[in-house]
């Protein structure tokens, strides 16, 4: 006879113990989806133009504040992001509608910034 067989409570605290072992980690990881979801990228303002087969790609953005990461893609959260549809495919053919979003979060593959211009170029942002 082994020890947990002649004491219940020692395998009942053997029980407690492996529970709480498998379970920590996983309680860890949900307290810790926050500080990773606020590691991403933040835009006060956001355009992006819209054609008659979609969303651009890519965002110009102003005032980001870009985390130091070199991750594949960039959670962006937008406040405000106005698109801008244009009659046809080209810039020719004349703005039809723009329509202003508020708080939107995007994901796009990288971005490059214009230090004259004060903005971010965002690319390779699939549609949401």
């Amino acid at each position: 006879m082994n020890l947990t067989e002649k004491h219940p409570t020692v395998r009942r605290l053997l029980g407690v113990a492996a529970t709480l072992a498998i379970a920590a980690p996983a309680l860890l990881s949900v307290a810790a989806s926050p500080a990773v979801a606020f590691s991403g990228a933040h835009c006060d303002r956001g355009e992006q133009d819209m054609w008659d087969n979609g969303p651009s790609r890519n965002v110009t953005a102003r005032h980001c504040d870009i985390p130091a990461h070199n991750k594949r893609w960039y959670t962006v959260e937008i406040d405000t992001l106005v698109q801008t549809r244009y009659k046809g495919d080209t810039l020719d053919g004349g703005v039809d509608r723009t329509r202003t979003l508020h708080h939107r979060t995007i994901r796009c593959l990288g971005y490059t910034t214009d230090a004259d211009k004060g903005t971010v170029g965002w690319f390779g942002c699939p549609p949401v």
